[in-house]
């Protein structure tokens, strides 16, 4: 069984004022905050796929459920490395921002970003990772407005897909998958811009 992605949304100066070694405990326990056997339905997804804690006290966090993933992060990665892949074809009008967009989302930027910066605590090992992605609120704005860039444009990725990426095993099924996913993406980042939140994602 493969590792899934467990994203969220969050209010970082909320969750900045436990300590950095209770933090990520705090997330997990955001994931699932119902009693067994209490008031817990995967329906309450709301239809833009967040899902919010239930309770009358001001919500600090959300869930976001991907529709075109079944919660696993394997698609994430294979979407990083399709455009890994090919955006050596693709022109630098679209090239640079759809970088700015996904570095740190699908495309690996690094342990620091993925610590957050050192908002998480650093991962025990490279192949043990406790965060799989943090995107500070100032980062997601720029984020954003990349994605404002390029999603006029996504239909000019679909000939360095085919060329790059087409029936190869670690990569999107199909360019349709792969804009889906992109187009989630965008609409996370656009709604976490928004709030003035970040984004952090679990294993």
């Amino acid at each position: 069984m493969g590792m899934d992605l467990t994203l969220f949304m969050v209010d970082w100066g909320r969750l900045g004022t436990a300590p950095v070694e209770d933090r990520i405990g705090l997330l997990e326990d955001m994931a699932w905050p119902w009693a067994p056997g209490g008031s817990y339905d995967p329906g309450r997804a709301r239809a833009d796929g967040w899902l919010w804690p239930p309770g009358p006290e001001p919500a600090w966090c959300a869930g976001y459920s991907f529709f075109t993933t079944n919660g696993a992060h394997a698609p994430h990665v294979h979407a990083g490395s399709a455009w890994a892949d090919m955006r050596s074809l693709v022109d630098a009008s679209v090239r640079e921002p759809m970088d700015t967009f996904l570095d740190g989302l699908v495309r690996d930027a690094g342990p620091a970003f993925a610590g957050g910066g050192g908002f998480f605590p650093p991962a025990v090992a490279p192949w043990h990772r406790r965060v799989l992605l943090a995107c500070p609120p100032e980062v997601l704005p720029g984020k954003a407005r990349a994605w404002e860039r390029v999603e006029p444009r996504l239909e000019e990725l679909r000939e360095p897909f085919a060329a790059e990426c087409g029936d190869w095993a670690g990569r999107p099924d199909t360019f349709e998958d792969f804009i889906a996913l992109l187009r989630e993406w965008g609409d996370v980042t656009t709604t976490a811009a928004h709030r003035g939140w970040g984004l952090v994602g679990l294993p």
